[in-house]
């Protein structure tokens, strides 16, 4: 049996179906053009980089060496970002860690455009898609992380706003860290 899935059809048979979790939102792709869909919260945060940090943020975001940097743990066997690639991010400490399993749904690997995007599979505690994007322009080296979701669990929606405000820092500290990177200082823990 065929099924598309992130732009592609993937075969699989009738027993291999029920072991490949869906993507958990149609709106597959939606953060490569930045046309944002409706009924989701909506995030975009850019941030300039060093000039001539381009090489070293895209390698950076394309081998998931920025989210490590930043204090995500990232469950995978890719070394890369590439298309149907699956991760799992962690982010907290210990107990309090909450996992969260995606798929990559595009990549980009441009002379002047590299990066990803990720979107959420069963077991996510929100619903929707993620991208990390560097961009080189006439005006610089850009930064960029573009969302789309809403909540999936319990714990999300009881935190309201909260877990806005959380998804924001976490895009304020994805940039923070990836100059640091860029500069080649090691990025200070969060608080520090």
């Amino acid at each position: 049996m065929d099924r598309r899935r992130a732009g592609r059809t993937l075969a699989v048979s009738r027993e291999e179906e029920a072991d490949v979790p869906e993507l958990t939102y149609p709106e597959v792709g939606a953060t490569r053009d930045g046309r944002l869909p409706a009924g989701y919260h909506h995030l975009r945060h850019r941030v300039r980089l060093p000039d001539g940090g381009f090489p070293t943020a895209a390698d950076a975001v394309l081998g998931w060496r920025l989210h490590r940097a930043a204090g995500v743990v990232m469950r995978t066997d890719a070394p890369r970002a590439a298309a149907g690639v699956r991760v799992t991010p962690g982010l907290g400490v210990g107990p309090l860690r909450i996992w969260g399993p995606t798929e990559v749904v595009w990549t980009a690997d441009e002379p002047d455009r590299a990066g990803f995007g990720y979107g959420t599979l069963p077991g996510h505690p929100e619903i929707g898609e993620e991208a990390f994007l560097v961009t080189r322009t006439a005006d610089g080296v850009w930064f960029e992380v573009t969302a789309f979701s809403r909540p999936a669990r319990w714990y999300v929606r009881a935190a309201g706003p909260a877990a806005r405000a959380v998804q924001r820092a976490y895009a304020w500290w994805l940039g923070r860290t990836l100059r640091r990177l860029c500069t080649g200082r090691s990025p200070a823990a969060p608080g520090q």
